[in-house]
């Protein structure tokens, strides 16, 4: 369609998305930002959030609700030029394939972690584990 992007969105585990979409808005380092057609070409880094692909296409194995898919992601690059996105992520998690439970479990490991750190560094790591766990709860959720 003449107002789509064309979306790829690539892990080191291979291709999680691959289509067309309204928009794209991803979980920026400064603050959440939201690409359209014809934005200006662009790099940008991201954190852990949420990253949301608009789109009213059905995809398989994938979730659409309210035409969007919204996916778990722990930070990457996303790639803006002439109405294609490329989303460089470290992990990406759509949100119908997070456990829960599984996440809940994550969540209270890394608290542990936290509690039980000595240094700086195992704080730090502990405390970007516990932001990936909740972050995980919050998408599988359908919260942001």
């Amino acid at each position: 369609m003449a107002d789509q992007l064309q979306v790829d969105i690539v892990t080191p585990d291979g291709r999680a998305f691959e289509g067309e979409a309204r928009g794209v808005k991803a979980p920026g380092i400064k603050g959440s930002f939201e690409v359209l057609r014809n934005h200006a070409p662009m790099i940008a880094a991201f954190g852990i959030g949420q990253l949301v692909v608009k789109t009213q296409d059905a995809y398989e194995d994938l979730t659409i609700s309210d035409g969007r898919i919204e996916f778990a992601t722990s930070g990457g690059f996303l790639e803006v030029l002439d109405n294609r996105v490329i989303v460089l992520a470290e992990t990406v998690e759509p949100a119908s394939d997070i456990d829960t439970e599984r996440a809940e479990a994550a969540e209270q490991r890394a608290l542990q972690r936290l509690r039980e750190s000595t240094s700086p560094d195992e704080r730090e790591e502990a405390q970007e584990a516990l932001d990936r766990a909740r972050n995980r709860l919050r998408v599988s959720m359908g919260g942001v």
